[in-house]
């Protein structure tokens, strides 16, 4: 099984490594007729132009695991605050960051637990930490370590701020806003998200102050699926996969056909599968296909979750918001496909995607997002 971790022997973004245009699809044999809501799943399948791979089980997918971080050197301190910013790169350019503000699994002197800022971009060329005692925790106290942050390292203010904490909420709007910078609840916060989980091993756990056992104060939501909004209804869905290779050429050209949907930075991500491995997904059909991926597009779509028991497709978006995003009639059959397809996403580490097209005999994509489902934190 794939585990997704930083690449240890990249810190900052670089370009992605080109490939030769291929069509990135094979033919989608036979499918299972599932329903999508009150549609049909498509009942036929001719040697499809859109070629997606008949969805397989894990044992048909090769998967090379990421390189194993490199150990910290044991003199490091980690009651130490970080300030860093690449010196490579242009400081104007930095103009979203990824926000932790929350206690950590540290006691202090008086017994209480020690409250941290993380802040990062997404390419972690700013890294920033700080430490706060519990009685200080407010918007007011926020506000002041973001504009400290600029101070030091020379940043401007960013435009957006993303965090994932729905408890937090209220304190980092307030802070934001105050200071004109558009606050978005998201767990697309990738690079936060991994960069919290290093820092668990190889920070938290050596202070002085660590509480091995202690769990964590503000936990991830995860609510009740609701009732799919109309405007995001398809018409009928697969579940399918593609070569990573051909997932690389899909993502590299979302900004040069203008189509709707989202990419990762795979590179800093440590993702490095071998361009055959078969990456699973969900292709969404419909007439509306443009309107209904501007609709998506419009959400912090984070994930799509085959719900075994309840015979459905769960989609996560935003901070903590879930939806029914399709059901299936149960049976041996589909239930087999359904863990067979979530089987192959956790040995991907949680890589997987989501295609709007217009037809499921269409020849390209009116929408492509690339996600990234991730255990949370241990903080």
């Amino acid at each position: 099984m794939a585990v997704i971790s930083f690449n240890p022997t990249r810190m900052k973004h670089s370009t992605a490594q080109s490939h030769k245009p291929i069509n990135p699809f094979t033919s989608l044999s036979k499918p299972t007729k599932i329903s999508f809501h009150s549609f049909k799943f498509a009942t036929e399948s001719p040697n499809k132009t859109l070629n997606f791979q008949k969805f397989n089980s894990v044992s048909e997918s090769s998967v090379s695991l990421p390189m194993e971080a490199e150990s910290v050197d044991e003199e490091d301190d980690p009651t130490a605050e970080l300030s860093y910013l690449e010196p490579e790169t242009d400081p104007e350019s930095i103009s979203d960051w990824e926000l932790d503000f929350c206690s950590r699994p540290i006691l202090d002197i008086r017994g209480k637990k020690i409250w941290e800022l993380v802040v990062c971009d997404n390419t972690l060329s700013l890294q920033y930490t700080k430490y706060f005692p519990n009685n200080v925790i407010n918007s007011i106290t926020l506000k002041d370590a973001i504009l400290s942050i600029c101070d030091e390292l020379g940043v401007p203010l960013p435009d957006k701020i993303r965090y994932f904490r729905s408890q937090m909420q209220t304190i980092i709007s307030k802070s934001c806003r105050e200071l004109g910078i558009k606050p978005i609840p998201s767990k697309r916060c990738l690079s936060l998200l991994l960069w919290l989980q290093e820092r668990y091993e190889t920070v938290y756990m050596r202070h002085p102050g660590f509480q091995k056992g202690s769990k964590p104060l503000l936990t991830l939501d995860n609510p009740f699926p609701m009732e799919l909004p109309e405007n995001l209804y398809g018409e009928k869905w697969a579940f399918v996969q593609l070569p990573f290779s051909a997932v690389q050429e899909e993502v590299s050209s979302l900004e040069t056909r203008f189509a709707f949907g989202a990419s990762l930075d795979l590179d800093l991500l440590g993702i490095e599968f071998d361009d055959k491995t078969l990456i699973p997904g969900l292709a969404v059909a419909t007439s509306r296909a443009k309107p209904l991926a501007a609709w998506m597009n419009g959400l912090d779509v984070c994930s799509m979750e085959a719900d075994i028991d309840r015979a459905c497709l769960i989609l996560s978006v935003g901070i903590s918001t879930r939806y029914v995003y399709a059901t299936y009639k149960k049976t041996p059959v589909t239930t087999s496909e359904a863990e067979a397809w979530e089987a192959t996403k956790k040995a991907c580490g949680g890589l997987h995607f989501l295609a709007i097209q217009g037809d499921l005999d269409s020849d390209d994509c009116v929408g492509f997002w690339l996600l990234l489902d991730l255990p949370p934190p241990p903080v």
